[in-house]
């Protein structure tokens, strides 16, 4: 089998169950990790073979893939602001919307990086602690997670990708927990906020693979999350710090009059979509 022959075999697999621009994505995607070559590259050799390995590890990805199986978790690797993260069905996915927040975080940074004491609450992959320890390298950042295996995965990516980041279990809905951490200039979470009545809009790539837990809340109290992060805040948020959240597109008015009952001011954020996904609360 040819590299070319390869590319068409996957690409014609996937049109059956993707749209056509994300089926290409994931064959490029796949080739490149089989054959670590770019694609421009393998074009120029696209009648060379590949190997008998190849071949077998082509088919075990195909048919992997096939079950609507994310290509995140199959390759074990995900890119988030211009990083390549370890990720397996432990953690969610890292997504664009999510760099948005990231951005915004450095954008609006006026505390002296060196002075600066950042939390991640509900880190996962560790994803967001380790983009803003690369980019802001004096601060001191902070990552919590309930699942022991999210934190193995994070811990794993700040080690491969440079970073020092504090990272510590901890059940964040359980308010005797929070003694163990300091206060804190700048608090960030992408929290779980998807309804559960939502499931069944989800795709199966989403909703056979992803983590439930980091995914979903009840119906009845959506906001369960950013209620104790704005809690939590009163005690652990230097004045003049501020808390950014990702939302669900829903509920940005909802966050943000929350926010401000606890008494921050608020600032909500679309992302390119053009939907509420970001929500800044400061303290005065």
């Amino acid at each position: 089998m040819t590299i070319q022959e390869a590319t068409h075999y996957l690409l014609n697999n996937l049109r059956s169950i993707y749209a056509e621009g994300e089926a290409g994505q994931i064959t490029d995607w796949v080739m490149e990790y089989l054959t670590g070559s770019k694609k421009a590259e393998r074009m120029i050799y696209k009648h060379a073979a590949i190997t008998p390995n190849e071949e077998k590890q082509l088919q075990q990805l195909a048919e992997r893939l096939m079950k609507h199986e994310p290509v995140q978790y199959v390759l074990n690797e995900s890119w988030f602001c211009g990083l390549k993260f370890y990720v397996d069905r432990n953690v969610l996915i890292p997504r664009p919307e999510t760099e948005e927040l990231v951005e915004w975080i450095i954008s609006n940074c006026r505390f002296p990086v060196d002075e600066l004491k950042i939390l991640d609450i509900g880190t996962g992959s560790g994803c967001i602690a380790v983009s803003l320890k690369r980019r802001l390298r004096k601060a001191e950042v902070w990552a919590c997670d309930v699942s022991s295996r999210a934190l193995e995965a994070a811990a794993k990516n700040a080690t491969t990708l440079g970073t020092d980041v504090n990272f510590i279990p901890l059940n964040f809905l359980d308010k005797r927990e929070w003694e163990k951490l300091p206060a804190f200039n700048i608090i960030v979470s992408n929290p779980p906020y998807v309804p559960e009545s939502d499931k069944q809009h989800l795709n199966p790539n989403v909703l056979s693979y992803e983590p439930h837990t980091a995914l979903f809340v009840p119906d009845n109290d959506p906001l369960m999350f950013y209620k104790a992060i704005a809690e939590f805040g009163k005690e652990h948020l230097n004045k003049g710090g501020s808390i950014y959240a990702e939302i669900h597109e829903s509920l940005g008015l909802s966050a943000t009059t929350l926010f401000q009952h606890h008494g921050y001011n608020t600032e909500l954020k679309t992302d390119m979509q053009k939907k509420d996904r970001m929500v800044r609360a400061i303290r005065n």
